[in-house]
């Protein structure tokens, strides 16, 4: 947690008990009353938080505002629905790596379960968005979507971004020689593999097949590879 986030902006904080940034302020920061931590608001602005007093209450922290960070790369995500454990790093390592969408799709390969888990209807997959913000020293939240299939997700992309779709068995060139970089479009399949039909709809669509290698990787794996190769860092 390199800069603590909040929701909405405001003058004054308390960070209460049961708060995840209060344990991380008094266990890992330990700060005392004049300690300045960063802080900012979701998709908003960052700042300086100054610790004005510590009680068994909590932390009381005095905001003073900057500018919102610059916005991430423009890097759209797609991922074929995944067990829930996997989705939850996704979702915070491609935040932290800088993303500005993650579309995970419904695919014939994708255990229909896995969309119905808690970690989409309790809203919890917004934790790990923030968290990865955190993280990166960032505010700014990649739009997430969840339960469509693949061809409404295409209908609805940029047309002026180059499209790359990771596939391990009919990639045909390493991802690193297109030298890809932003805006892109960067499909990811389910657990399980591409479809037929997956394939034929990416293909329609534009899609180029790649590769990162004759290893087969792990969703999440391939993901922050790919998006290292892809991005600024």
């Amino acid at each position: 947690m390199n800069r603590i986030l909040f929701d909405t902006r405001a003058e004054d904080y308390r960070l209460a008990p049961g708060d995840p940034r209060l344990e991380h302020a008094r266990g890992v920061l330990r700060v005392r009353p004049g300690d300045v931590l960063d802080i900012g608001v979701v998709n908003g602005p960052a700042g300086r938080g100054t610790v004005t007093r510590i009680s068994v209450d909590g932390v009381d922290i005095a905001a003073s505002w900057g500018s919102p960070p610059p916005k991430p790369p423009d890097i759209r995500l797609l991922v074929g629905m995944p067990r829930p454990q996997t989705a939850r790093k996704i979702l915070f390592e491609a935040t932290t790596l800088g993303v500005r969408a993650i579309h995970f799709f419904a695919s014939r390969k994708s255990d229909p379960a896995y969309a119905r888990s808690t970690l989409w209807s309790s809203g919890e997959w917004r934790a790990h968005l923030v968290r990865g913000a955190e993280q990166a020293f960032d505010t700014r939240i990649p739009e997430v979507t969840h339960g469509r299939t693949l061809p409404e997700i295409v209908a609805t992309l940029p047309a002026n971004a180059p499209r790359l779709a990771l596939d391990v068995y009919e990639g045909t060139a390493p991802l690193r020689e297109t030298r890809p970089a932003p805006p892109l479009v960067l499909a990811v399949g389910p657990e399980r593999g591409w479809a037929a039909d997956d394939r034929e709809t990416l293909r329609a669509a534009g899609f180029r097949l790649v590769h990162l290698g004759p290893r087969v990787l792990r969703v999440e794996t391939a993901v922050v590879a790919a998006l290292v190769l892809a991005g600024p860092v």
